[in-house]
């Protein structure tokens, strides 16, 4: 039977967890291993911006420890991922290449928002989510995602600088007890922070909080919940945490390890997180959290095996973008419906130019996000807002793509007019080569989708393009309005990338006039 393996390089710890799988789904699971290395990568790091040597190699010792154990019992396939300590190191580079050379480990550095999917992933196969509003919260060493789950899809996701370890770093330093004002700063430090969210989800209803890290399983020994809540069998008694909290204030790091049995880097980073997750609950009014007792290495090891038996749902895949796009086109105003048309006139130009390009469905999905949001940057200013919209989806949250891949759809959206793509433009000379050549495909053909829709009317509702490699020439067939003749016009001024990438001519077909009704559908995959 197959193995997977999960590694978790966090802020307070690493952890591996190795399953070996009859078929998909943590029901067949058996665990072979599981590991955990004490190592507090963001010690010091929320203060000064750098891993320290002493924890890279700790860190490095660690991963080899964890990839003998991989290669002893034998795994078929894994991931390894660094959260918020790693990504907020400006050295991170020089841990991902020594867990390289060291230790024979892959690094993924991964972002909030794929931090908040993956858990997403893990909760959403241990719970029946399909009835519920449900807000999941995972308290980590350095972030905490919240995520907004309406019937089981996602809704509204925002990582937040605020952990474990960065609290401690930034307030509680020291193995003493909590002063008044050290706990009134924790205070209004976490308020800070939830103040970002509270706009986007203090007004929806929400049926059931979910926690998931380490610290709230402990707090569910501490203080469970008799029954549990919504379905689940372990909670946390809101009521009983604050209690809690009083007394583990009162206290020394010393004191909390022999009264309640703690390990030491749970034993200080338990008051913090309890004092989070109070927060949360005090701010969407529930007396439970419900702890599942699954996360982030669970949610790897569901997309690993999804994968490797085939049974990975590509389409919900390609949703799961196109939401995320939508969502941040829509917190800045975008038009939609341009997006839209934009999205599917390109789709079919990708498809048609597959012989000469050769990219996949992961890019062509990267090309409809580029299409959606080409023109989020409106929202700035419209003077050079191919450059605003760089910006905004760079820094944007966008749920399954992978920092590399935004950069992709960022660069390809800022080339959808004026210049084109250019080693003297720093955004582009940032990108590996191959990445460069895919920008320069997808920008070429974004351009002339875009140009279809020159005046944001849907004068062109839909285009039949044909290739015609053997004499360099695309052709165009147009359905829509007789009048679209600057549409035309954009088209052949906008051709330019297009010929110098593939070396096509376009040529406009005869004028179609459509007999129906506008559809004005949201594109999908």
């Amino acid at each position: 039977m197959p193995r997977f393996a999960a590694l978790d390089l966090g802020s307070n710890a690493l952890r591996l967890r190795i399953v070996e799988a009859a078929a998909h789904g943590a029901a067949s699971w058996k665990e072979v291993a599981s590991l955990r290395a004490p190592v507090r990568l963001g010690s010091e790091v929320f203060v000064t911006g750098k891993l320290t040597p002493g924890s890279i190699g700790q860190a490095c010792a660690a991963l080899r420890d964890f990839r003998a154990a991989m290669d002893e019992h034998k795994v078929d396939a894994y991931r390894a991922t660094a959260t918020s300590a790693v990504r907020e190191a400006s050295n991170a580079a020089t841990l991902a290449e020594r867990a390289r050379r060291e230790a024979g480990i892959e690094l993924e550095v991964i972002e909030g928002i794929e931090e908040a999917r993956l858990i997403q992933l893990a909760v959403s196969r241990r719970v029946a989510l399909h009835d519920l509003r449900a807000l999941l919260v995972d308290v980590g060493g350095g972030s905490t995602e919240l995520t907004y789950l309406d019937r089981g899809k996602s809704v509204f996701s925002i990582s937040l600088p605020l952990g474990t370890v960065r609290l401690l770093e930034t307030y509680l330093r020291g193995p003493s007890a909590i002063t008044t004002d050290r706990a009134r700063l924790l205070s209004e430090g976490i308020d800070r922070a939830f103040a970002e969210a509270i706009p986007h989800l203090g007004h929806l209803p929400i049926d059931l909080v979910i926690g998931t890290g380490g610290n709230l399983e402990t707090l569910c020994d501490l203080c469970p919940m008799p029954g549990g809540a919504g379905g689940v069998p372990r909670a946390v008694d809101v009521g009983a945490m604050r209690a809690l909290l009083a007394e583990l204030s009162t206290l020394n790091d010393e004191e909390r390890r022999t009264k309640y049995g703690l390990r030491p880097d749970r034993a200080d980073t338990i008051v913090p997180a309890a004092s989070i997750f109070l927060r949360a609950a005090e701010v969407f009014k529930v007396a439970a959290i419900a702890a599942p007792g699954t996360g982030l290495k669970e949610g790897i090891l569901e997309e690993i095996s999804a994968k490797f038996f085939h049974v990975w749902d590509e389409a919900q895949e390609v949703d799961v973008v196109l939401a995320a796009c939508r969502r941040l086109g829509r917190r800045y105003q975008f038009d939609e419906k341009h997006g839209d048309l934009v999205a599917r006139m390109a789709g079919r130009l990708f498809d048609e130019l597959t012989p000469l390009h050769g990219l996949g469905k992961r890019d062509r999905l990267l090309l409809q996000a580029a299409a959606l949001l080409h023109d989020v940057g409106d929202f700035v200013r419209y003077d050079g807002h191919h450059k605003h919209s760089y910006y905004l989806i760079l820094h944007g949250d966008i749920m399954g793509l992978s920092r590399d891949e935004r950069a992709v759809v960022a660069n390809v959206a800022r080339y959808h007019r004026k210049s084109h793509p250019e080693v003297a433009h720093s955004n582009f000379r940032e990108l590996d080569k191959d990445a460069r050549a895919k920008v320069r495909s997808l920008a070429a053909i974004l351009r002339i989708a875009d140009a279809l829709d020159r005046e944001h009317l849907g004068k062109v509702e839909s285009v039949v393009p044909r290739l015609d490699a053997q004499h360099g020439r695309l052709h165009l067939a147009l359905v829509g309005t007789e009048d679209r003749s600057l549409e035309e016009w954009t088209v052949h001024a906008k051709a330019g990338l297009l010929a110098e990438v593939f070396d096509l001519a376009v040529v406009l077909g005869e004028r179609r006039v459509s007999s129906v009704p506008k559809s004005a559908g949201p594109v999908s995959g």
